[in-house]
Formats: C-alpha cells, sequence, structure tokens
C-alpha cells in the first residue's frame, strides 16, 4: 500500500470518526466510509458492495437514551482496510475477502465503544476549560476548545486505521487463506445473519398495524425476478406517495365522516 493511499485512508478514517459525533456528512456509515476507502485504495467495487452490506446491519444502531450503539465509524474504516489489505496481497478470492471483513465488522463495532469511552472521558476536563472561557467570555477558547474535543473523535477512529495499513497485504492474505473452509463458510452465514438482525432491529422499531400490509407487499414483489432494485424503490414510493394522499383526505374530511385519520386502519376496522 503506498504512502499516499494511506494518507487518503487515514484522512477518511479522520473525518469519519468526527462525523460519529457530527452527523453532519455521514462519512460515518457503513456505504460512505467503505465506498471511500475502496475508492482511494482502488477497489471501488469491492467496497460498494462491503459498505452496503454493513449499512443493512447499522441500520438498527442508534443511540436510545443512555445506551450507545455500536461504533459504526470504526467497524466500517476496519473492515474496509481488512478487505483492501486482502484483496492488495493477491487474494483473487474477493467473496472471501468481503465475507471475512463483514464478520469481523461487529467485533470491531464493539470495541469502537471502548474507545468512545476513552475519548468522552477525556473531554469532561475540556468542558471544564470551556466553562472557564465563558466565565471570561473568551468565544475563541470556546470554540478552540470544542474543535479540538471533535478532532479528538477523528484520531480515535484514525489511529487504528493506521496501525492497521501497516500491516503487510501478504499477511493479511496468508490468514485469510489459511482459514479453513468450514470457518470461511461459518462467517459467509454468519455475515447474512447479522444483516438479517439489522433488519429484524429497524422493523422491531418501525412495527405499527399500519406498516405491516407493505412489509408483507414488499416480500411478495421481491420474489418476482424480473424486477429491478430501481422497480422496487419505484413501486415503494409510488405506494409511500398514495398512502400519504389518502391519509391526508381522510384527515380533512375526518371530522365530517368520523374516520380516524388513518385510511389502511379505517378500511380494516369495516372488516
Amino acid at each position: 500500500m503506498s504512502v499516499i493511499t494511506i494518507v487518503l485512508i487515514v484522512i477518511v478514517a479522520f473525518l469519519a470518526g468526527m462525523e460519529g459525533i457530527l452527523d453532519e456528512f455521514q462519512f460515518h456509515q457503513p456505504l460512505v466510509a467503505c465506498t471511500l476507502i475502496g475508492l482511494v485504495s482502488g477497489h471501488l467495487t469491492e467496497g460498494i458492495i462491503l459498505g452496503g452490506s454493513l449499512q443493512m446491519i447499522a441500520l438498527g444502531w442508534a443511540n436510545v437514551g443512555a445506551a450507545v450503539a455500536p461504533d459504526a465509524a470504526l467497524a466500517s474504516v476496519a473492515s474496509a482496510i481488512i478487505m483492501v489489505l486482502g484483496l492488495q496481497g493477491g487474494s483473487t478470492d474477493t467473496t472471501t475477502a468481503i465475507s471475512t471483513s463483514i464478520a469481523v465488522a461487529v467485533p470491531l463495532s464493539v470495541a469502537g465503544l471502548f474507545l468512545t469511552m476513552i475519548c468522552r472521558t477525556i473531554a469532561i476536563p475540556m468542558v471544564h476549560f470551556m466553562d472557564a472561557c465563558a466565565e471570561k467570555g473568551d468565544m475563541r477558547g470556546i470554540e478552540m476548545w470544542q474543535i479540538l474535543a471533535i478532532c479528538l473523535q477523528g484520531v480515535r477512529i484514525a489511529i487504528p486505521a493506521l496501525a492497521l495499513c501497516i500491516i503487510p497485504a501478504e499477511s493479511v492474505t496468508n490468514i485469510l487463506n489459511a482459514m479453513p473452509e468450514w470457518l470461511s463458510g461459518g462467517m459467509t452465514v454468519g455475515g447474512g445473519m447479522v444483516a438479517a438482525v439489522g433488519y429484524a432491529m429497524v422493523i422491531n422499531m418501525m412495527a405499527t398495524g399500519e406498516t405491516w400490509p407493505f412489509f408483507a407487499l414488499g416480500f411478495a414483489l421481491a420474489a418476482i425476478s424480473e424486477l429491478t432494485l430501481i422497480a422496487l424503490g419505484t413501486i415503494g414510493v409510488v405506494l409511500a406517495l398514495v398512502y400519504l394522499g389518502l391519509k391526508d383526505s381522510a384527515g380533512s374530511n375526518g371530522g365530517g365522516s368520523g374516520g380516524s385519520g388513518d385510511p389502511l386502519g379505517d378500511i380494516l376496522n369495516d372488516y
């Protein structure tokens, strides 16, 4: 891996770490981070495939109250680097490199929580420094400490990314090739199951009486092999627009007709 490639990967990792807190440009999302690392390393297609697979897992990752979600930034960056090292080391089995990267993403995301805890602990004195600057009316001091705290989150991902880039690509390839068939196959199956768990977490948050019919309809449409992803997406957008139009119509006429404002619910209640 060339020096320029390593520098670009570290920059992407730094931005992903900051975005894990800022949520402004979504660089920490697997689809974005893996795609960017694939782009700067010359493996764009593989990066998109890995990012899309990991994004399905991370769909249900969200900070709720005091519960902190797994670290999507570290999982995305580290798994993408491992995939790139495996491919650059001479491994021709792209499927194995991607499957292995997906399998290690979840342990890496849990390990990222430990790094997050360290960074947030270090940031506590920075808050007191900002309080002291506020008492003095030093707005520039407040801004500087805030920028340092955000950069600390970027360094949290950049340092592990740099450490992974230093590992010889041949070593990663030898490890991948040395895995027995039962282990590589199991990791492939496990990666698919983890993606299903990600879907299940999203469904658990969104499941309501009015969304289950669309969920069942999606399974029926997905079984039609002639429909592409673009066609399925178009059908979904059209159904959403029709539903919103019916809901607005029912809501505006709800006073006279006694409707609930939920067109699907009113139809189901009639039966």
